[in-house]
């Protein structure tokens, strides 16, 4: 196992608008704001801003996985079935494994919200020991889904030789067998 001094999480946003500068990022900064909700511990967001350019997408999930040393990559935008939205076939590109019950999860939990969550595609994915969730693009499913699949991330990162994942148990329970 890796000595982690410093907990890194990747935070990336996936949208030609925001990236051109047309307007504001919200999704990334709602991502970062829910992650502070659950973690109880210190870590360090490390965000980025890409257009929907598969090959952008997949070079800076590798930067953040490879030479960054995220242990968690949470990326909004881009899973929908638009001919631009590109993040999960990037996000497969770029895994070793595919955690398929994590875009399962997320849409049946969406799907008490929104009928058209049939229509996303998120997935969850494994490079070294890095975790990445795709999640939707609007804040209020960004809290929804990551709440649905968190109480898994820290075994999920325990497993795959990242650090030990704290959170506040009044707002997720993680799970850990005993």
């Amino acid at each position: 196992m890796t000595d982690f001094t410093e907990i890194r999480i990747g935070i990336v946003t996936i949208s030609d608008r925001a990236s051109n500068g047309e307007y504001a990022d919200i999704s990334g900064p709602a991502i970062e704001t829910e992650l502070h909700r659950i973690l109880a511990m210190d870590w360090q967001a490390v965000p980025r801003l890409v257009s929907d350019e598969r090959y952008e997408i997949e070079t800076v999930l590798r930067e953040l996985c490879d030479e960054q040393g995220a242990c968690l990559v949470v990326t909004t935008g881009g899973t929908g079935p638009a001919l631009r939205d590109v993040t999960p076939e990037a996000t497969e590109a770029v895994c070793e494994k595919v955690l398929d019950g994590f875009g399962e999860q997320m849409r049946a939990v969406s799907l008490k919200f929104v009928p058209t969550a049939i229509l996303s595609r998120q997935i969850a994915g494994i490079r070294g020991c890095s975790l990445i969730i795709n999640l939707p693009g609007k804040p209020a499913a960004i809290a929804q889904c990551l709440q649905a699949v968190f109480p898994a991330v820290p075994y999920c990162i325990d497993l795959i030789g990242g650090p030990y994942l704290v959170t506040d148990p009044d707002v997720i329970k993680a799970f850990r067998p005993e």
